[in-house]
């Protein structure tokens, strides 16, 4: 069966990039969040196997929205998406749960290693 990915990112031209680089490698796309907010409320939804989580975004930013997620399920399994320069969020994302971080722009194969190493 395939792994269900929830994918969120406030810029729709990033999702479409991890969908696509998933969809291609026979993971399922169960939803697409544009803020952490809504990405907590697909979480309680959809219950994914693993979500992708952009650090900086409007409404709720990624670190909060993966606490969030961790009350819901203490072993959720969310892999941060940060740009260059972030090291010092990564670390707090790091320390508040996340398996994982890709850093943009993505690179195919080591955001499929991130996602394969946190499944397994």
């Amino acid at each position: 069966m395939a792994h269900k990915v929830l994918i969120t990112d406030d810029a729709a031209f990033m999702r479409m990039m991890i969908k696509d680089i998933l969809s291609k490698n026979g993971f399922e796309i169960v939803g697409e969040a544009a803020d952490g907010a809504q990405a907590v409320e697909m979480y309680k939804e959809f219950q994914p196997d693993l979500v992708t989580m952009d650090i900086t975004m409007p409404e709720m930013d990624g670190i909060t929205a993966l606490k969030e997620i961790q009350k819901i399920n203490p072993n959720a399994k969310v892999i941060m998406c940060s740009a260059m320069g972030q090291q010092a969020m990564v670390i707090d994302a790091i320390q508040a749960g996340a398996k994982d971080f890709i850093v943009k722009p993505f690179q195919a194969d080591r955001v499929l290693e991130a996602i394969n190493k946190t499944l397994s």
